[in-house]
């Protein structure tokens, strides 16, 4: 199974989870990519330093996610919720690989998401019909504000739907001390533990 962990800057969290699994199955097939990464970039220092105090080993460079990576994937495991609908709303074609990791390995909240990813297909459907429609009729601004007040229900009730969510989001560490990376990576670990026990039925 190709593993895709995904985090905003690929610098932090995703990396530190596809080093975890590396460490603990080397044979695994796992990247990691951001959906604002930079390219090239190394892990975070502290990262690093979290992850070799307890042997583990990390040689890396960030990478922006993409189609061609979401297409390699057989699984795409977010760090938070947030992560998971960028990618729905940004790469709606993959959108049935798509989890937050702690949402994977529980597999709780299935039935809310799939209504809800429903509810943003629609949204991004209604959406880009109407600014076809309308564009060449008005300014960006007007516009904007048009499909706002047009898209005032879908909002409502797709922001009822987020609210059901449990809170399946991995603490983002970056600007924290180095207790604050190795409590991220402690909560990595026990997920990462959580994925290999599933993986392995």
């Amino acid at each position: 199974m190709n593993i895709l962990f995904v985090c905003t800057g690929n610098t932090c969290r995703s990396p530190m989870a596809e080093a975890l699994l590396k460490h603990k199955i080397p044979q695994a097939s796992v990247q990691s990519a951001g959906i604002f990464a930079s390219k090239n970039l190394r892990a975070n220092e502290k990262a690093i330093q979290a992850l070799n105090e307890r042997g583990v080993q990390v040689s890396h460079q960030s990478q922006q996610v993409t189609n061609q990576l979401l297409q390699w994937s057989d699984v795409v495991l977010t760090m938070t919720t947030q992560h998971k609908q960028s990618l729905i709303m940004d790469f709606p074609a993959q959108q049935d690989k798509y989890f937050t990791l702690k949402e994977y390995v529980s597999e709780s909240d299935k039935e809310v998401w799939q209504v809800l990813r429903k509810a943003y297909a629609e949204y991004e459907l209604k959406r880009s019909t109407f600014i076809r429609n309308n564009q060449s009729k008005m300014d960006g601004v007007e516009l904007q504000k048009q499909v706002e007040i047009y898209l005032s229900e879908d909002i409502t009730k797709i922001q009822r739907l987020e609210s059901n969510l449990i809170n399946y989001d991995i603490s983002d560490p970056f600007g924290g001390t180095l207790q604050t990376y190795q409590e991220t990576l402690g909560e990595l670990d026990n997920n990462i533990d959580l994925l290999i026990r599933k993986l392995k039925k």
